[in-house]
């Protein structure tokens, strides 16, 4: 048996860090999000158990195989991979080993800032539900992520690229104390997308990055002596919200505003999240044309998204040309992870 999935990364429009615990424990976290048609791919082979296990992580050209057991060690190389497995094996399948091998794939490199890791995890899992025709919701499909990152394989991070990639398309999402998680869906009408597509550029600075220190520098918000960094956490917040009310209202402006506010108070939450290198790409961009610009997830490389008015368009992209980053085209995307029989 084959059975194949894919699911959407994500662009953290507002938000972002909020949905970190223990900030989202003790205050409440929300994060604007959508998903766009940029995918992490999963195809799994079921076959005899003389072949055993192999992983094949095909776009960083890493293979892992293993006699057939019911439990992988979690060291060494593709460590979600065998986390999912392991997971998989324990909960839904009786503790006995599956002879299959897993395909994977994404279109985003390890560090995007689009939820590549997360992505990457959902899509396993999806593939591994159509595969023994698990009864799992989006809800389970999510939290089962998130433990598997954060729990199992003890990986920093939040919850939202989880719940993003899960779900797809608009969501407003909402994180509490107790893994409680709320998720709504936002409807939005066709000419405001048009008018966002139009308007929003995707850049890959170039760099991918580590978020390890970014996130403990803003767990380190909730209990620091220093209070400005807590405060931006705030403000980051209170600018999810904002935007939410500026996207409902089609006010494309407002958003683009409320943009530069947000990356100017999620700046204030980390030393790590602007670089030299992120600080030169937006003083290019803002003084050739560009209105505002946010990193996509927690900072210090990946994607770069910009709102610039479709009449100045090429002329920021001429003056990022020479630099080592690309312009990534993209559309935002309404349905989450999905799975079928090949």
């Amino acid at each position: 048996m084959i059975v194949r999935s894919r699911s959407p990364l994500r662009l953290g429009l507002a938000g972002g860090g909020t949905d970190i615990s223990p900030y989202c424990d003790q205050y409440g976290g929300c994060v604007l999000n959508a998903t766009i048609n940029m995918y992490a791919h999963c195809t799994i082979e079921l076959h005899s158990p003389e072949k055993g296990i192999s992983f094949v992580a095909q776009d960083i050209d890493v293979t892992y195989h293993s006699p057939l057991l019911n439990y992988l060690e979690l060291e060494g190389e593709l460590l979600l991979h065998k986390a999912v497995y392991n997971r998989i094996v324990s909960q839904f399948n009786d503790n006995k080993p599956l002879a299959v091998t897993v395909y994977t794939h994404s279109e985003a490199p390890p560090g995007s800032g689009l939820g590549s890791s997360s992505t990457m995890v959902v899509t396993i899992i999806s593939a591994y539900q159509k595969l023994l025709n698990l009864p799992l919701d989006e809800y389970e499909i999510a939290r089962m992520a998130y433990n598997i990152e954060r729990i199992d394989c003890q990986l920093s991070g939040g919850k939202q690229d989880q719940y993003a990639t899960t779900f797809g398309g608009f969501n407003f999402m909402e994180f509490y104390e107790g893994e409680r998680v709320l998720v709504n869906p936002l409807r939005i009408r066709q000419p405001i997308i048009n008018e966002l597509e139009s308007q929003l550029m995707l850049y890959f600075t170039g760099v991918s990055r580590s978020s390890a220190q970014i996130i403990e520098d803003q767990v380190k918000t909730t209990t620091s002596t220093d209070k400005k960094p807590l405060e931006a956490m705030h403000d980051v917040k209170k600018f999810a919200f904002e935007m939410k009310e500026r996207l409902l209202h089609s006010d494309i402006c407002g958003m683009s505003d409320l943009l530069q506010e947000s990356w100017n108070a999620k700046k204030a939450t980390s030393e790590s999240i602007a670089t030299p290198h992120i600080n030169l790409i937006e003083d290019r961009a803002l003084t050739s044309g560009a209105k505002s610009l946010k990193i996509s997830g927690a900072g210090g490389g990946g994607f770069m998204m910009l709102f610039v008015d479709p009449i100045h368009r090429l002329s920021v992209e001429e003056s990022l040309s020479d630099l080592d980053g690309k312009i990534q085209p993209f559309h935002f995307t309404w349905q989450g992870t999905q799975s079928w029989k090949a």
